[in-house]
């Protein structure tokens, strides 16, 4: 009768981890899920501010085209790029770069960089940049607690059992983040 009691309390002890684990999987991918979220709701604020920022430089610099469009099709590019957070990072890289060389314009254009709108702007979009990064930290920090919960024993039983994976990072490519950190070429043809 002893053994009898020994399993049922085993049994149940087990079926109580299961029901716990379970929950904390499910915790932990609606974390994740709620932080991807708020990364995208933080990128598209800055995609609506972008056309903005290009209509004020197109006034002071418009034979800069070129740079314009670049931001132009860099925005388009990562607003259509709905995948994978690596994936989105490579988009959101190449943004950057080209966002760069538009405030590398404002130092060759003293009026545009004493213009008002492109201040305010300008700071909106700093801003949001400051907001894409807490989001990004805390969404990478819900992914890591989902991934080592995915990988340690013996809840990587429980995943496995219940179909719970590993998420990735959204992180910055390495040769992506060196080439957009290269000085930006100003060109002054007029």
């Amino acid at each position: 009768m002893s053994v009898l009691w020994v399993l049922l309390v085993v049994a149940a002890a087990v079926a109580a981890y299961v029901v716990y684990a379970y929950n904390r999987f499910v915790t932990l991918r609606t974390r994740t899920d709620e932080a991807w979220s708020d990364i995208r709701v933080q990128m598209k604020r800055r995609y609506d501010l972008i056309p903005n920022l290009v209509e004020t430089v197109k006034g002071y610099a418009a034979h800069e085209a070129g740079t314009l469009q670049a931001v132009v099709e860099a925005r388009n590019r990562a607003m259509a790029d709905s995948g994978s957070p690596e994936h989105q990072a490579r988009s959101e890289n190449i943004l950057q770069g080209a966002l760069r060389q538009l405030f590398a314009l404002a130092e060759a254009y003293p009026d545009l960089k004493a213009n008002q709108n492109f201040s305010q702007l300008q700071a909106e979009l700093t801003d949001t940049e400051n907001r894409i990064n807490m989001s990004r930290r805390f969404y990478n920090g819900s992914v890591r607690d989902l991934n080592v919960m995915v990988e340690q024993f013996p809840s990587n039983l429980v995943a496995r059992q219940f179909g719970f994976g590993k998420r990735e990072f959204f992180e910055l490519d390495e040769s992506e983040a060196t080439a957009a950190s290269r000085p930006v070429p100003v060109s002054f043809q007029r």
